[in-house]
């Protein structure tokens, strides 16, 4: 729809409309007209940059801040000192929160010397009212702060901080509003993430996402195709589904318009020249055997699938809210691998939840010796205020933390490098996604079953899927070469 919206065609001046998109296009027109009188009056248009903390829906959420603002007439750059940047946070983990604050005394820096600039903060560590008061007290430069439920409104939140001297902040406690046809700036041309849903009901003790996503609400199916018809017409050919948890996707719609996630799947098998479909979270809980027949019998989508175990031991998977046993999980992976034996299974794991003992990192060790990950992203447990976690006794002192995340690090590393080292010599299709950021004579592709691969090739392969030797196995990488 955005690409045939002519913003100078918009009456400024008149009231703005009440109803959505339309309204955000309209505070676009208005945000127009500022850039050109800033062009006028500098010589140039306004920059700007637009930095990503955090997991793939905070980057789609990034394109959408990036096509709201080229279409206003902003200039994209590389450099943080330019004169719109905008912080899109993350807040899962602590260290996501003070990479934040240290980035933001650089900035400080830059507004210095540019008395144009303006900081914007927005995304998940926004939703925390103690983050709020730290950065109206100890951070005073910023210019705008906005969450994560009223991300759309970006265009009137920017409009009116054109004419607002000072720090301005817009954050909702929840919303239950999806708004479709707003403008995005895709990194890639050839692969894009898409929102199926936004929003958690699951509540894991230790996790702060119900609390600054808010609840689980699904896109209606009609609204997901078109989108991806669209972006197949552009050239897209990978796409990747993207929820907290794609597995209960749909159980938000209304009844008559409801269907599975298995049945979306099917759906968007059916679209011309969509040749790849990649989708994450899921939740070990809500995985369906529909959903395991239709990979299996899929031409399209991945041999990938994240299933994260979070803990292995049975006490400590209650106390997280899990609702799964380390039985049922391994019974499921299992199942998994039955039915598709080409499968890459990778999870999350994390050491030290409160009361955690090294015997219980023993039991997640057993796990991934039993289902022998393709990868694993370990974590030390985080402390979120606000999460039941977080006032739990018991909470695990640093050096036993170490020790059990040493440990299963090591097991982890050791039994993903068996697993990926299992297609040496063969030939697999890569999409091949960008120049080898260390050679430049190297193009670097990403297999079906996500392994990276590195090869020799020319520019005009990125965005083709190719057929590629694996030659030699580095640990959780290939290098090979291009074949017919």
């Amino acid at each position: 729809m955005y690409n045939e919206i002519d913003l100078d065609k918009i009456d400024i001046h008149a009231e703005p409309p009440t109803e959505e998109p339309a309204r955000q296009y309209y505070f676009m027109a208005k945000c127009r007209e500022w850039v050109n009188a800033f062009a006028q009056k500098n010589g140039r248009a306004p920059t700007f940059h637009v930095t990503t903390f955090g997991c793939q829906m905070n980057a789609r959420d990034s394109e959408k801040l990036t096509g709201i603002l080229q279409l206003a007439g902003y200039e994209m750059t590389e450099e943080e000192n330019a004169d719109f940047v905008i912080f899109n946070t993350c807040t899962v983990r602590d260290n996501a929160n003070q990479r934040v604050y240290g980035r933001l005394g650089e900035l400080k820096g830059y507004k210095k010397k540019n008395p144009h600039m303006k900081i914007a903060l927005c995304g998940c560590m926004m939703q925390e009212n103690s983050v709020i008061e730290k950065i109206r007290t100890s951070y005073p430069f910023v210019d705008l702060i906005f969450g994560t439920h009223n991300i759309y409104k970006f265009a009137e939140l920017l409009a009116a901080s054109h004419e607002t001297e000072g720090m301005m902040v817009d954050i909702w406690e929840d919303t239950d509003k999806i708004v479709e046809d707003l403008p995005v700036l895709r990194k890639y041309p050839f692969k894009s993430g898409i929102n199926i849903m936004f929003g958690c009901n699951n509540f894991c003790s230790y996790c702060i996402v119900p609390y600054v996503r808010g609840r689980e609400r699904s896109r209606n199916p009609k609204d997901i195709l078109r989108e991806i018809e669209k972006l197949a017409s552009e050239g897209v050919v990978e796409i990747m589904l993207l929820g907290q948890n794609v597995n209960s996707y749909g159980k938000t719609l209304p009844a008559h318009e409801q269907i599975s996630f298995a049945q979306l799947l099917r759906e968007i098998e059916q679209i011309e020249g969509i040749k790849r479909i990649r989708f994450m979270t899921s939740h070990p809980k809500d995985l369906s055997e529909e959903l395991i027949q239709v990979m299996k019998a899929s031409k399209k989508i991945c041999r990938h699938l994240h299933l994260p175990l979070q803990a292995g031991s049975d006490r400590i998977l209650k106390a997280m809210n899990r609702r799964y046993t380390k039985e049922q999980y391994i019974a499921l992976a299992k199942h998994i691998r039955e039915e598709i034996p080409d499968i890459a299974i990778t999870t999350d794991l994390i050491v030290g939840f409160p009361g955690e003992t090294l015997a219980d990192v023993e039991e997640t060790i057993s796990v991934v010796k039993e289902v022998r990950y393709d990868n694993a992203f370990t974590f030390i447990y985080s402390k979120r205020t606000g999460t039941p976690a977080a006032s739990m006794p018991d909470q695990v002192p640093e050096e036993v933390v170490k020790e059990g995340f040493d440990k299963l690090l090591k097991v982890v590393q050791e039994t993903a490098k068996k697993q990926v080292q299992r297609y040496q010599g063969q030939v697999m299709e890569a999409l091949a996604e960008e120049v080898n950021e260390h050679d430049a004579s190297l193009l670097t592709g990403r297999l079906s079953n996500n392994t990276l691969v590195h090869f020799a090739g020319d520019k005009s392969l990125i965005g083709k899927i190719v057929k590629v030797r694996l030659s030699e196995c580095h640990g959780f990488y290939y290098v090979g070469e291009v074949t017919d």
